[in-house]
């Protein structure tokens, strides 16, 4: 018989943990949109179909995420994503 060590309990997000967590999403899902679009710039021969396809998908992610806010009828300013972005730069 094996034992069986007890793991940390797993708690439930608060709303205002689930809806930062949303715009942080919403964030970098337009961060990378950007960087591909750029990279996109700059592709040659395969690497336009590779960034074609990543531009896609990012965006398609995008619109998701702010679907999202909009059914749980979150505001995302200007202000407050400039502030995000910085404080996401300095974590990383």
């Amino acid at each position: 018989m094996e034992d069986y060590l007890c793991e940390e309990k797993v708690y439930e997000k608060s709303e205002k943990e689930r809806d930062l967590e949303l715009i942080r999403s919403v964030i970098k899902a337009k961060m990378d949109l950007e960087i591909a679009n750029q990279n996109f710039e700059y592709a040659e021969g395969d690497l336009i179909d590779y960034y074609t396809y990543q531009i896609k998908a990012n965006q398609s992610k995008l619109d998701y995420l702010l679907k999202k806010v909009k059914d749980r009828a979150l505001v995302l300013d200007m202000i407050n994503e400039i502030g995000m972005r910085l404080n996401q730069d300095k974590a990383i």
